[in-house]
């Protein structure tokens, strides 16, 4: 994807920024890579899908834990409000409103990770459209 990518040296330098921006979020690894399955699942990213699942196996996150979070859930409460945010954020963010973000925050999330959430939303947006934009496809 980077080789690819390079054939514009300011998306390249965006995407790499990002990146390494968003290894800095907050969130625990699993619950990102959670949020990243649900968020790959909506954009149908099998490159992307298939780093994700690897990564979530790698954070602890059990075939159970994958299957609901590429369903857009969990089974922790507060991980699910989180998550189904997330995918909002993706795929409806017009429709986010003030109750959403009080229901985060009731939910303990805090103010710096209901707004990290849109980075790591936005790193998977870009990693998954230009993929399937190039036409990359998963490794055998």
């Amino acid at each position: 994807m980077v080789a690819t990518m390079a054939h514009s040296p300011a998306l390249l330098e965006g995407y790499l920024n990002l990146s390494r921006a968003m290894k800095r979020v907050k969130l625990p690894r699993a619950l990102s890579e959670k949020v990243s399955l649900a968020v790959q699942e909506w954009i149908g990213c099998g490159t992307c899908m298939q780093a994700h699942i690897e990564a979530g196996r790698a954070a602890g996150l059990s075939d159970a834990d994958i299957a609901l979070a590429r369903q857009g859930t969990s089974t922790d409460a507060r991980e699910a409000a989180l998550i189904a945010v997330a995918v909002r954020v993706l795929a409806e963010p017009s429709s986010l409103t003030d109750a959403d973000v009080a229901d985060l925050r009731a939910h303990g999330w805090s103010d710096r990770v209901i707004a990290e959430i849109v980075g790591v939303v936005t790193l998977n947006f870009l990693t998954g459209a230009f993929n399937l934009l190039a036409g990359l496809q998963p490794s055998s």
